[in-house]
C-alpha cells in the first residue's frame, strides 16, 4: 500500500510539474510580442479578432465589445487594413461574427475590409484558420490580457508575425483566468501533434475582399 501511494504522489508530481512548465511556456513565448500600447506595434496587414459570447438578443457581450473597439481604433491609426473576425456560427441560432461586422460597418469600415471567419470555434483553429483559409502573414491580435498570451503563441506557430495588444477595459471575472490554466496545455499539445480544423475550405486572401465571406 505505501508503494503504491509513493507511486501515486510520484506521477501526480510530475503531472503537476509539466502543468506548471507547460503553462510557464505558452505565457512566455505570447508575452514577448505583447505591446503596452497602439504606438509601440508595427503596422500589419490585419487586426484579428477572436470570438467571445453575443448576448441573448445577438449583439456583442462585454469582451467581445472592448476587442471590437481595440480593433477599430488599430485600424483607423493606420496600423492594420484589413480585420479578421473570428467566432463560433456552428448553428442558426448562435452567431459570434455577424454582430461584430454589424458594429464595425457602423463605425465607418468598409465592408470589403472586413473578413468572416463563422468556423474560429476555438483559439487554435482561429489561428490555423487565419494562415491556412486567410493567408494572413502578420497580424494583431486584439484580445484580453488573461487570453493573449496563447493566442500569440499559437498564432506564431502558425507563422504567423503576430503581435498583441491588450483589450482590457473591464473587469473580467475569475473564471477567464482560471481557464487559461488549462487552456494552454491544450494548446500545447494542438500544435505539437499539428491537430487540424475540421473545417477549411478553399483560400479566402486577406489580400481581396471581405465582401462575402
Amino acid at each position: 500500500m505505501k508503494r503504491k501511494l509513493e507511486l501515486a504522489f510520484g506521477i501526480f508530481g510530475i503531472a503537476a510539474a509539466c502543468f506548471i512548465a507547460i503553462n510557464l511556456y505558452v505565457s512566455g513565448v505570447g508575452a514577448k510580442y505583447i505591446a503596452a500600447s497602439t504606438e509601440n506595434l508595427p503596422q500589419v496587414q490585419a487586426a484579428i479578432i477572436p470570438g467571445a459570447a453575443v448576448t441573448q438578443k445577438g449583439t456583442p457581450g462585454a469582451v467581445l465589445e472592448d476587442r471590437i473597439a481595440m480593433a477599430l481604433s488599430l485600424y483607423k491609426q493606420g496600423k492594420v487594413s484589413k480585420i479578421l473576425v473570428s467566432g463560433s456560427n456552428g448553428t442558426l441560432d448562435y452567431n459570434e461574427v455577424d454582430p461584430v461586422r454589424k458594429v464595425l460597418m457602423s463605425n465607418q469600415i468598409p465592408q470589403e475590409d472586413i473578413f468572416l471567419d463563422h468556423a474560429g470555434f476555438d483559439t487554435y483553429s482561429t489561428m490555423y484558420r487565419a494562415k491556412a483559409v486567410f493567408q494572413v502573414d502578420s497580424a494583431i491580435i486584439v484580445t484580453q490580457d488573461f487570453h493573449l498570451p496563447r493566442a500569440l503563441y499559437l498564432a506564431r506557430s502558425m507563422g504567423i508575425e503576430a503581435y498583441g495588444i491588450p483589450a482590457d477595459r473591464g473587469t473580467y471575472t475569475a473564471r477567464n483566468y482560471f481557464r487559461e490554466l488549462f487552456s494552454r496545455p491544450k494548446a500545447f499539445f494542438d500544435v505539437l501533434i499539428h491537430r487540424v480544423p475540421k473545417y477549411l475550405g478553399d483560400p479566402i486572401p486577406i489580400t481581396g475582399s471581405g465582401v462575402g465571406t
